[in-house]
């Protein structure tokens, strides 16, 4: 389970938050804060994996909050930030400090569940791909496949030009392909392992920007091959 700590100045809206991170699977509340010191009082006992931070605290900034605890000795919680803030100056420095995402209020509980889906993705990824081993080297497409866990549902309106670019590429040489194309056919023309192939074009059909269509021989096992999602029609359809 994913620990959570919500961190909102507004009890009602905290206890909403609250009750939104224990409906989606894998996620647990470990606790409300109220105020930074109460944040900070609630980090040190229970060590949460995530915070949702809400930017005006009653004491002091949340971003205030948010950097001192990353130049805090031990391990640090990731955060995604939860505020009515909407300069840019806010969004940037949230980025600077390490905030994986930033949800502008009002949301609703769809988005945030999103939100939280796509994080949890991005952890699961992480740490298969890590293992024991931190020391582990990771080259370009792992790094890009990471990144674009973290985008969550916002790449399934995604232009190829806002994609990763070995996703971009992929995407680009299924739709010059004229025809729906297999992994193997990408990878070779390419010049990738068929693995890292299959990974993109995997992300690329549950952001909705391709599907996937069987193709049945005269013998043997159906082969996957894919094409452009066609107007009016989602991956899923």
């Amino acid at each position: 389970m994913i620990r959570t700590l919500v961190i909102d100045d507004d009890f009602r809206v905290a206890g909403i938050h609250a009750a939104s991170v224990d409906r989606v699977a894998g996620f647990v509340c470990v606790g409300q804060a109220h105020t930074a010191a109460e944040a900070r009082r609630a980090i040190a006992e229970s060590a949460p994996d995530l915070l949702l931070l809400d930017l005006h605290l009653p004491d002091e900034d949340g971003l205030s909050l948010l950097r001192s605890l990353d130049t805090a000795a031990g391990r640090v919680s990731d955060c995604i930030v939860i505020s009515a803030a909407r300069d840019l100056d806010a969004v940037r420095a949230a980025m600077q400090l390490g905030a994986i995402y930033y949800l502008v209020k009002p949301f609703g509980f769809a988005q945030l569940k999103d939100q939280l889906e796509a994080y949890r993705r991005w952890r699961t990824e992480l740490d298969h791909g890590a293992g024991t081993d931190t020391d582990q080297q990771v080259d370009q497409d792992v790094v890009d496949n990471l990144y674009n866990l973290l985008r969550g549902p916002a790449g399934q309106n995604a232009t190829a030009s806002a994609l990763p670019p070995t996703m971009a590429t992929i995407l680009n040489a299924v739709r010059a392909g004229g025809k729906p194309l297999a992994a193997t056919e990408i990878a070779e023309a390419l010049g990738l392992s068929r693995p890292t192939a299959q990974r993109y074009l995997t992300q690329l059909e549950r952001q909705g920007l391709i599907e996937l269509q069987l193709e049945y021989g005269s013998a043997g096992r159906p082969v996957n091959r894919y094409r452009v999602t066609r107007p009016g029609r989602t991956a899923a359809e």
